[in-house]
């Protein structure tokens, strides 16, 4: 009897503990629905039908981390969060032709999560950049034209090491974000923005050559490139 009675609470827990993780199955629904395989966002649909996106969005404000949630779910919840309240905050002032004609976008407090309203600057800076995975800057999309590419499906557990590095390796072999030469390299200014993090297990060209098919010298010219704040649609 006490066994039966241990084995029913493990299940009780089991599916409380289920219950308790976000759905992202209706984000990779709702992206590829929205979402070309190139990235283009179509903003002029989402706007005039958003009820899949706010679906997803307000199981936010009912689900956050837990403590015992593995690394991998934790990513893939705040990345997911950071991409798809970056889409709200444009269809929310949409048309417009760039992110940064909305007022301090990435301060806006209107986030809700764990009965707090959480800027896009928080998620990145406070929470994803502090789990020492230089690889959330190819995951995370600011919706601008020199972003990595939004990726078609949500990012989730069980994929997140493929996807992770499959995003970083797209990234650098984009040419009009990226100009890798085993000399110079011509590089996106995400890489100037936070060097720091591309530095916690060697120096920058020792992150590049991990991820590049072309093998970059140590002693190679490094250059930055214009970065265009175009709304990536």
């Amino acid at each position: 009897m006490r066994n039966r009675i241990a084995i029913i609470i493990t299940l009780c827990l089991s599916i409380s503990a289920y219950a308790q993780k976000i759905n992202h199955a209706d984000f990779t629904d709702f992206l590829q629905k929205q979402v070309t395989k190139e990235g283009a966002v179509n903003y002029k649909s989402i706007k005039t039908n958003d009820a899949e996106l706010h679906a997803y969005l307000n199981q936010y404000s009912k689900i956050s981390p837990k403590e015992n949630w593995s690394k991998n779910e934790t990513l893939s919840y705040w990345i997911n969060a950071y991409n798809a309240f970056t889409i709200k905050l444009i269809i929310d002032n949409y048309p417009l032709e760039s992110i940064k004609d909305i007022k301090s976008p990435w301060d806006q407090e209107f986030i809700p999560i764990n009965n707090k309203l959480l800027s896009l600057n928080y998620i990145e800076h406070d929470i994803l950049r502090k789990m020492s995975e230089p690889r959330i800057h190819f995951a995370i999309v600011c919706a601008s034209a020199s972003c990595p590419q939004l990726l078609n499906e949500a990012y989730v557990p069980e994929k997140l090491e493929n996807q992770l590095t499959t995003a970083t390796k797209q990234f650098l072999a984009d040419s009009s974000k990226n100009n890798l030469q085993k000399d110079a390299i011509e590089i996106s200014k995400i890489f100037k923005w936070f060097s720091k993090d591309f530095k916690e297990n060697g120096n920058l060209i020792d992150f590049l050559n991990t991820y590049s098919d072309i093998k970059i010298s140590s002693e190679a010219n490094i250059n930055y490139m214009d970065y265009s704040w175009e709304l990536n649609d």
